[in-house]
């Protein structure tokens, strides 16, 4: 499978490697590595794994995942360092740059809707959502001086189900 591959499952599916909503930390670890850093505040921890960002809250003495992020814009300034290992051993080498245009395509050939989602909060990103999934899309509109991204880019992929619901 390839890297596109990878990005369409995790907006259709709602998981990356068999993780996701409703997983415990110790199931991220054992499928996504122990290269990670955890920021935790009371009921809440949000996982870093470089290009995978993971928050999961406090449920009784149980922890769950409710939500997850590949932060796609950290290729360009990190590079393969921003994989986890088993992402790079099921998908290959990351490019640096995936153009919203092939992804959306990619999704669309397989029979799902990408819809516009804006918000009026920002010009530099627009957001799409996938009709069938919920997840978020975010792609560069302006690309800035002092970064490397360029109009068109995916710069994120949210999975965030309850988070969602709430904000529109």
């Amino acid at each position: 499978m390839s890297v596109l591959d990878f990005y369409v499952h995790v907006v259709t599916r709602g998981d990356l490697l068999g993780v996701g909503i409703g997983s415990d930390p110790a199931e991220w670890e054992a499928e996504v590595g122990t290269d990670y850093l955890d920021v935790s505040s009371p009921g809440f921890i949000r996982r870093d794994y470089g290009l995978v960002e993971v928050s999961f809250q406090e449920d009784g003495n149980a922890w769950s995942c409710f939500g997850f992020n590949v932060q796609v814009h950290r290729l360009r300034l990190d590079g393969p360092s921003a994989v986890p290992g088993p992402l790079r051993s099921a998908y290959g080498a990351f490019p640096a740059r995936t153009k919203f245009a092939d992804l959306c395509a990619a999704l669309t050939a397989q029979g799902f809707s990408v819809e516009p989602d804006n918000d009026s909060s920002t010009t530099d990103i627009h957001r799409y959502r996938v009709a069938q999934s919920g997840a978020r899309i975010f792609v560069v509109a302006e690309a800035g001086a002092s970064d490397t991204s360029r109009s068109g880019d995916v710069w994120r992929l949210s999975v965030s189900p309850d988070w969602w619901k709430h904000v529109g």
